[in-house]
């Protein structure tokens, strides 16, 4: 199907319509955080919990460069990692976070889901691919992946685990 330039804005429903259901089961784990675990972690090689959940907190800013710039330059472009360290920081990261990634998708346009985007450092690229299936991986994916890791903290360190996609075993 062909695009006009009167159809240049695309809205965020059309390709990325689960974003804010997505986001919302993430703020939903997040706001389970334990204050007095922040520095737990599992393994000697893991994150603590609070990085991990900072992280999960600030992906949709990861989503937004993907979106509006065409390549993320390591060392260039970094942008400034917040260290939340309570619940409450954690989840203003993340509302703050969700917002700037919401306004990035709406701005796109079709053309620019087909542009090529890259990650890398110097010459050695990390991440390469159309910017659209990207954002889906890396927003999306990236996102859901990192929630699963810290389902699993919680777990261990009792907390209950809120269900993603229907009820958890700790809702039944």
């Amino acid at each position: 199907m062909a695009t006009s330039s009167a159809d240049a804005t695309i809205p965020i429903g059309m390709f990325f319509e689960d974003y804010d259901t997505e986001l919302a089961s993430t703020r939903k784990l997040l706001e389970r955080f334990p204050d007095e675990h922040a520095d737990w972690k599992p393994h000697e090689k893991s994150t603590t919990l609070a990085q991990l959940a900072t992280h999960v907190a600030e992906l949709p800013q990861f989503g937004a460069a993907i979106a509006t710039k065409p390549e993320w330059v390591i060392g260039v472009d970094n942008f400034t990692r917040v260290k939340g360290r309570t619940r409450d920081e954690i989840l203003a990261i993340h509302d703050r976070s969700a917002e700037i990634g919401r306004e990035a998708l709406a701005s796109l346009d079709l053309a620019s889901l087909e542009h090529e985007w890259k990650m890398r450092k110097g010459d050695m690229v990390f991440i390469n691919g159309r910017r659209g299936p990207l954002l889906r991986r890396m927003l999306f994916s990236h996102i859901a992946h990192h929630r699963g890791q810290l389902s699993v903290y919680y777990r261990m360190l009792g907390v209950p685990v809120p269900g993603m996609y229907g009820a958890s075993a700790d809702e039944k």
